[in-house]
Parts: structure tokens; C-alpha cells; sequence
């Protein structure tokens, strides 16, 4: 079903999926800073242990990522993200549970981390896949920009409420606030009226056979076109070296500095904030530098202003000029994010959108538990700041990929081609 042409906002069914996506955002803020401040603060986690627990929210990208994004191109997308949220939910759940009988350790912690990095992947490709279903292709940008300006409005409280939850009530109980927020947003979901028609299954073959065919498609779409492998690129690399110091961020914070709850959530509150900030500027700074220089600008920019604060993370008045450098460096890099999701999905076909997203998040999500193992033991052998610093002067390479590619003269990134609108029809 092709939508009206008229604005995102005015369809019920977009502002019902873009109310569960903030809802469930606005939660997962607050289980930002619980969840590793369960482990460092509650269970006395080293660096090491601190790391792997990162890992664990992201491994299952690595691990099942592609095929997930084969299986989601083959089924309705929104039961998938109503799963999702209901099995999060439960995960979350049995932390303040065991908390309170005496059974809470890391382990359970490394479970409940994996167990939401599966629901996540699934529900993360049916997300970007549904998305161009409920809006047609050239509100694709107002609705992205409106989905990740709610998404960092909602943490920039929800950081700071974690950590006051988490001061309050203990880290174990403020995961129980996100457990209640995946609960709502199911329910939101649950209202959606408009769905995509039912894929067609290809039959006469092996299942198994046609997943690893379609596996391939969503590889060679996302791995042979030059400018979506250079934009896949740059994110990967910003994310490894970024999952390098975000894994050692809290230890710092929490473990050495002995900072308190809730500033250890300003932190990453600062960080949605110039997140909310990049994300309303984004269209107007891609019109005036175009969208390929902004990209450019964006990713280099960020690397810079990131770097600028990793020395000046200390328990005193630098700590605020940390801060808002840390806050400045997500302003910049919001142009690249929104950009870069608003061209990959009006580039690809849209019977390939899970596949090609699900390829991207392999990509660019499946270093994230390398870069916390090696956060990890950085932190662990040459220091926590050191680990910081390794990933902050990483992050300087991923605009790379961008200025070797046409990318980085480009006004306009280009939209699908006629001739690949069925690419990936079965």
C-alpha cells in the first residue's frame, strides 16, 4: 500500500509507530546507565568484566545479524517488533527479581545483555524495514528526523532520571522503568492498522538454500555499491573505536572518579541533547554544504571534539567542559547518522530493506563487541583512560572511507535507480 503524499504527522499510524519507538527509547535511556552500573557498582566488575558485558549487548549482531534480516524480508514486520518488546521487557524484569532474592551475578547480567541484543536485532531490522512502508519515499528525512529528534529529546532526561533512579532505588530497580517502557510500546504497536502486504515465499527449494541466497543479495546490494559500502564503512569504524571508550566510559566515571549516579548520567543525557540539537540542524546544514561534504564534515568534526575531552573526564570543574564537548561532538555527527539512514533506504529496492539493513547492522553493529573486548583490556592492562584514548584517536580514521569515495563532493546522494525497483522480489 503506497501512503498519501501528505506529511508523516498527519497519519495516525506514524505517529502510533513513532510514539512506541520513543517510549521504548525513553527507557532504555534509564537502562543506559543501570545496567552497567549494576555490574560496576552493585556486583564490583574490573574493567574486564565491564567490557565483556558491552560485548554482550551487542554480540548478537555478529552472530545472527544476516540471517535475521532474510527472515524478517520473509515475514510481517511489526509481530516481530512486538516480540521483541515483550521479550525484552521480561529479560529486564528478572534483574530486579533475582536482585531482591539474593541471586543477582554477572552472569545472569551477560544473559539478560545477549538476550536483548537477539530481540534487538530482529526488532531493529523490522524497524528500519517497516519505516518506508508507513511513509512514502520522499518523506523518508522529515520522518527520520523526527524519530531521532524524539529518540534524543527522551534521553536527554532519561540519563539523568537513571541516574537518580539508580541513587534512589538502587540499579537493579531502575531496570524495571525500561521493562515497563517495552511493555507500552508493544501495546502502541499493537494499534498500527496499515501493513505491507504479506511477502511472497519462493517455494519448490530448500529453505535453508533460499536463506543463504538472500543472505548474499542483501551482501552484494549493501558491499557492491561504492557509496553505501563507504558510508557502511565510516559507521563501522566510528563505532568499533567508539565502543572502545564507551565500554570503559562508566568505569572511569564510576569505578576511578567516584562520580555519583546521576552525574554519570549527565553525561550521556549531554550526549541526547547535542544529539536533539545535530538533529534538527541536519537538513539545514546538508542544504547549505550539500550532503556528501556534511557527511564528510560531520564524522571529522565529532572525532575532533571527542578527542578534546577525553583528558579532561576528571572530578572537578573540567568535568563540565568534558561534557559539553562530549554533547558538541554529537551535534556534529547527527548529520552523518540521519543522512546516511535516509540514503540507504531510499537507495535500496524495498523488498530488499531487511536484508540491506540487516547487512548494515552486521557490518557496522557486529564490531561493537570487539571494540568492548578490546576497551576491555585496554582498560584492564594499560589503564581505563588509556582505553579512551585508543578509542577516541581511532575515531579519527572513520571519515576515511568517505573522502576516498565521491561521496565527499556530492550535493545530492542518489536515489534507487528504476531499474532495480524489484531487485529482491521473490
Amino acid at each position: 500500500m503506497t501512503p498519501p503524499p501528505s506529511g508523516p504527522l498527519r497519519h495516525a499510524d506514524f505517529r502510533r509507530f513513532w510514539a512506541a519507538d520513543t517510549v521504548s527509547q525513553a527507557g532504555s535511556a534509564v537502562t543506559l546507565v543501570a545496567l552497567p552500573l549494576v555490574a560496576v557498582g552493585t556486583l564490583d566488575a574490573t574493567p574486564f568484566e565491564a567490557g565483556l558485558l558491552v560485548a554482550c549487548e551487542y554480540l548478537a549482531f555478529l552472530l545472527i545479524g544476516l540471517p535475521a534480516g532474510a527472515w524478517v524480508d520473509r515475514v510481517r514486520q511489526r509481530p516481530v517488533m512486538i516480540a521483541g518488546d515483550a521479550v525484552r521487557a521480561v529479560l529486564l524484569l528478572s534483574v530486579p527479581v533475582s536482585s531482591w532474592s539474593g541471586a543477582l551475578a554477572l552472569p545472569q547480567l551477560y544473559a539478560v545483555a545477549f538476550g536483548m541484543s537477539v530481540c534487538t536485532a530482529f526488532f531493529d531490522v523490522a524497524h528500519g524495514s517497516y519505516l518506508p512502508h508507513l511513509v512514502a519515499d520522499g518523506q523518508l528525512v522529515a520522518a527520520n528526523v523526527r524519530i531521532e529528534a524524539s529518540r534524543s529529546a527522551v534521553q536527554v532526561g532519561g540519563p539523568g532520571v537513571g541516574g537518580a533512579l539508580v541513587a534512589a532505588l538502587t540499579a537493579p530497580v531502575a531496570l524495571a522503568v525500561d521493562a515497563v517502557s517495552f511493555g507500552l510500546s508493544a501495546l502502541l504497536l499493537g494499534r498500527i492498522r496499515r501493513a505491507p502486504a504479506r511477502p511472497v515465499v519462493r517455494t519448490g527449494a530448500r529453505t535453508g538454500v533460499d536463506l543463504r541466497t538472500e543472505i548474499a543479495e542483501g551482501l552484494r546490494f549493501v558491499l557492491g555499491d561504492r557509496l553505501l559500502r563507504a558510508v557502511t564503512l565510516t559507521a563501522a569504524v566510528s563505532n568499533l573505536c567508539g565502543t572502545i571508550g564507551a565500554s570503559m566510559l562508566l568505569v572511569l566515571l564510576a569505578g576511578e572518579l567516584h562520580l555519583s549516579p546521576f552525574l554519570c548520567g549527565l553525561v550521556f543525557a549531554a550526549e541526547a541533547a547535542g544529539g536533539l540539537v545535530g538533529s534538527l540542524l541536519t537538513v539545514r546544514l546538508t542544504a547549505r554544504l550539500g550532503q556528501g561534504p556534511a557527511m564528510c564534515a560531520a564524522v571529522a568534526g565529532s572525532a575532533v571534539l571527542w578527542l578534546l575531552a577525553v583528558p579532561l573526564f576528571r572530578a572537578d570543574g573540567w568535568f563540565a567542559v568534558a561534557v559539553l564537548l562530549q554533547a558538541a561532538g554529537w551535534v556534529v555527527f547527527m548529520t552523518f547518522k540521519i543522512t546516511s539512514v535516509a540514503f540507504r533506504q531510499r537507495l535500496c529496492p524495498k523488498p530488499l530493506l531487511g536484508r540491506m539493513t540487516a547487512t548494515v547492522r552486521f557490518v557496522v553493529w557486529g564490531v561493537m563487541p570487539g571494540g568492548a573486548l578490546i576497551g576491555g583490556v585496554l582498560g584492564q592492562t594499560l589503564g581505563v583512560r588509556q582505553a579512551l584514548w585508543a578509542g577516541a584517536l581511532g575515531e579519527l580514521l572513520a571519515v576515511l572511507p568517505l573522502l576516498c569515495s565521491p561521496l565527499r563532493r556530492m550535493r545530492r546522494l542518489p536515489d534507487a535507480p528504476a531499474e532495480l525497483a524489484h531487485v529482491g522480489r521473490r
